[in-house]
């Protein structure tokens, strides 16, 4: 059963609507409404542009955590999308360095998977699998078998849970008695497994940000039974002001100081309410500045693409012999990429296994902006952003993330190197106490920022 709880919601149709789950009747009542309501409140006096009130929260009934995971430890994971490993201290952000000095950091970055772009990351952090191998090889590909487009950005691909491979980390909470609830994270508004958050919101990047943080809070205040172990919550601003300025630019600056400051205020509220909570801090992908303008694939002589499905610079050809021909005349036309039939694509990048990633698969060596055609004729053609992303980050190392951690479970002053992102799916579940699956990260390369457990 779903609930929707929103300012449009009275308390007498959800109380009615919730009646058959009796358990989370009174905290949809007593709880969610009046954070809903207060939002509402706060958006009447705003300008037009500031007083759009936000998609309601989704409470789906799981029922109550199992005895078993009352007691385990929580989780707050928080995404910065953009968020250049850098960023912290080219920009003073304060609180992540503070957190840092509390906790575990990775001063040098996290090495996000290829290609390093918004929805395969955070997929890849929630699951521990590499794109090939959890299905969402870019925001937007083809997939053949289907003969259908997946994009991040539209609700009837993001939201089909059919699409997504591996077991998320809310899934994994679920489906072992453990409640869980997202405040935006690509997947979360899919049934996957047969399973969505007990919490989730449909994605509105324009939601109030400290209201993000109220709903953070007011889940964390619900009773035992009913309180979230694993909460995911996520901001775009370092993203957006790095895509459109560049990431040395003021703008971005500015950016990084008002996530950092929603940070701390975070932090601060977690602290106040005594409970053992780990919060987790990391980014998708980092940023770069764009040098020049558009690279079409079908420009260069003797280059012809007509035949195949594209979707930005992936390829989808009709045949293996016009994947080969392509791969012939594509492969020594220009520096500013490198071009490998998808068997051959280095063992490093993690992208060979999958059909959704094209054949042949183009990389940029560099922040150039690559697709496979123009715009067509009397369509808009406008110039790449300012900043980019997506590229290898073992070979351009501005595409390195954050990572962050502090709590209970957390070493004070912890230091990592550099390490992949598949990483953090068993971290978490170790922090959250659960039994995760065979994934292509491993614990033992985090396993040094956790608390050792006291000698018998």
């Amino acid at each position: 059963m779903q609930t929707q709880v929103g300012p449009g919601a009275t308390d007498k149709t959800v109380c009615l609507t919730a009646g058959r789950a009796g358990r989370i009747a009174v905290f949809l009542c007593l709880v969610l409404l009046p954070i809903a309501a207060r939002a509402q409140a706060a958006a009447k006096p705003s300008p037009p542009a500031a007083a759009r009130t936000a998609d309601p929260v989704i409470a789906v009934d799981h029922g109550p955590n199992a005895l078993i995971q009352e007691s385990k430890h929580y989780v707050v994971l928080v995404s910065l999308d953009g968020f250049r490993y850098d960023y912290a201290k080219k920009y003073g952000a304060k609180n992540l360095l503070s957190l840092a000095a509390h906790g575990a950091s990775a001063p040098e970055g996290m090495i996000p998977a290829f290609p390093s772009v918004t929805f395969p990351n955070h997929y890849t952090l929630v699951t521990g699998l590499y794109p090939e191998h959890h299905g969402i090889v870019a925001n937007t590909f083809y997939d053949e078998q289907r003969k259908q487009t997946y994009e991040g950005t539209d609700p009837k691909t993001s939201a089909d849970g059919s699409w997504y491979g591996g077991t998320p980390l809310w899934v994994l909470a679920e489906q072992q008695g453990m409640r869980s609830a997202c405040f935006f994270w690509p997947g979360s508004e899919a049934e996957i497994r047969g399973m969505r958050p007990s919490f989730y919101l449909h994605f509105d990047d324009k939601f109030p940000e400290e209201k993000r943080i109220e709903q953070v809070i007011a889940w964390l205040r619900l009773p035992a039974e009913q309180r979230p172990h694993f909460i995911t919550l996520y901001y775009s601003n370092v993203d957006h002001a790095g895509h459109d300025y560049g990431p040395d630019s003021p703008q971005t600056g500015a950016a990084v100081k008002h996530v950092d400051e929603l940070v701390g205020k975070l932090w601060a509220r977690l602290n106040a309410l005594h409970l053992p909570i780990d919060l987790v801090v990391v980014s998708d992908h980092g940023m770069a500045r764009e040098r020049g303008p558009w690279i079409n694939l079908d420009q260069f002589p003797g280059i012809d693409l007509s035949g195949f499905e594209t979707e930005g610079s992936l390829l989808y050809p009709k045949s293996e012999e016009a994947a080969e021909a392509a791969y012939q005349r594509l492969k020594r036309v220009d520096p500013a990429f490198v071009v490998y039939r998808r068997k051959h694509v280095p063992v490093g990048l993690h992208y060979a296994s999958n059909a959704r990633a094209g054949d042949p698969v183009v990389v940029a060596t560099g922040p150039f902006a690559i697709r496979a055609h123009g715009p067509k004729a009397g369509e808009e053609d406008k110039p790449p952003k300012v900043g980019m992303h997506g590229l290898d980050p073992r070979q351009v190392p501005e595409m390195k993330a954050i990572f962050y951690a502090a709590g209970p479970d957390i070493r004070a002053g912890a230091t990592v190197k550099p390490f992949d992102n598949v990483n953090v799916y068993p971290l978490l579940a170790e922090l959250l106490g659960l039994q995760a699956p065979p994934v292509d990260g491993s614990l033992n390369v985090l396993s040094g920022i956790l608390v050792a457990e006291p000698a018998p």
